[in-house]
């Protein structure tokens, strides 16, 4: 029996994720003092729900369960696809909130399925990553802040990538102990986000000692130290890895450096070079490769997709800069120029889809 969902049904799910990224980054922009839509204006206090369970949670719920091929592992990503979007028609946060609860159960029931088919570390790393989304969803559902979670949530794409990374390194990485030593390094992190909770200080410390150590892992054995000797959609790709790799061990110094109170560094530079340095340049570098899985669309590389990446790294150093000088005119044209940068990077994203889409065509009808 046929047991997968056809190609055509996972698009609603994947637009669900995409609504809750575009108001979520304008809802950042709104935090920021800039004039947005009322719709993101709205949503100002659920920026990180929005961008992190609502969006990450279903774009990444909705690779694992085309991972894993089953119908029912939809349901995760639907849910969280739906929370978001129950959010923003002002739904109360109760039910929104719920649905990111039962949708992250199931993710994790899913990758735990993962786990009993390949019994391998980086299947247990990322079921790690699924068990912290979860934990933090319970916790925003049980009504505890955000900014109380965010470790919870910051774990799960965390390892996610880890894992994702160790997946695609492990042609080259034939040593066990390198395995075993990512996987310890990640539980870390966990470790971390469990001891925030009754002493901040030395979770903080743990967290970041764990991003430190995930971090330099990557740095010296991923694959991408290999393949950015390459060409094409490949060099790129690793590119991006290559260039998250340094923001994330960035972002771990600055939050060591805002807990002990190292030049003032606040917390608008340590969050976001990790979730906009670190995950969306682990974003753009993967696209290419998730997306045609997921949507079975040819979607052809092309040097142009360069110019989103600069435009994210330049304006991401423009709002650190920013931050850690106490300048807010700078730290707010960078976080409007990241939005910007993404904005291109999806355009440029639909543009190469549609000349995909041209080509294919073109091939079927003898005619190009």
């Amino acid at each position: 029996m046929w047991q997968d969902l056809k190609p055509l049904y996972r698009f609603p799910i994947l637009i669900m994720g995409m609504l809750s990224l575009v108001v979520g980054i304008l809802a950042g922009l709104g935090r920021l003092g800039i004039s947005v839509p009322q719709v993101a204006l709205e949503q100002v206090s659920q920026h990180g729900v929005l961008m992190i369970p609502a969006f990450f949670g279903t774009v990444i719920g909705l690779e694992r369960a085309v991972a894993l091929g089953q119908r029912w592992a939809y349901i995760s990503p639907l849910l969280t696809g739906l929370a978001g979007i129950a959010l923003l028609i002002g739904i109360p946060h109760l039910i929104p909130f719920a649905l990111l609860a039962v949708g992250s159960l199931l993710f994790a029931i899913a990758s735990l399925k993962v786990v009993r088919i390949q019994n391998a570390i980086q299947n247990w790393i990322l079921l790690g990553g699924a068990v912290a989304l979860l934990l933090g969803n319970i916790q925003l559902f049980a009504g505890m802040l955000v900014s109380d979670i965010l470790y919870w949530w910051i774990a799960f794409l965390l390892l996610t990538i880890a894992g994702e990374r160790l997946e695609l390194s492990r042609l080259v990485i034939r040593d066990d102990k390198k395995r075993v030593w990512l996987a310890i390094l990640c539980l870390v992190p966990l470790g971390g986000a469990v001891i925030n909770i009754i002493n901040p200080m030395l979770g903080t410390t743990l967290f970041a000692i764990g991003m430190l150590g995930i971090g330099l892992w990557l740095i010296l054995f991923d694959i991408a130290r290999r393949t950015v000797r390459m060409q094409g959609l490949t060099r790129f790709t690793a590119v991006c890895m290559l260039t998250g790799y340094a923001w994330l061990f960035l972002s771990a110094v600055l939050f060591l450096g805002m807990l002990y109170g190292w030049g003032g560094i606040g917390r608008d530079s340590a969050l976001h070079t990790f979730l906009i340095g670190f995950v969306f340049s682990m974003v753009i570098g993967h696209a290419l490769i998730i997306f045609p899985a997921v949507t079975q669309l040819n979607i052809p590389y092309s040097p142009v997709f360069y110019l989103p990446l600069i435009f994210l790294q330049s304006s991401l150093i423009m709002r650190v800069v920013g931050g850690l000088s106490n300048n807010a005119l700078l730290l707010t044209q960078g976080g409007l120029l990241n939005s910007i940068a993404l904005a291109v990077f999806i355009v440029t994203l639909v543009g190469s889809i549609v000349r995909g889409q041209i080509v294919t065509r073109q091939t079927r009808t003898g005619t190009g």
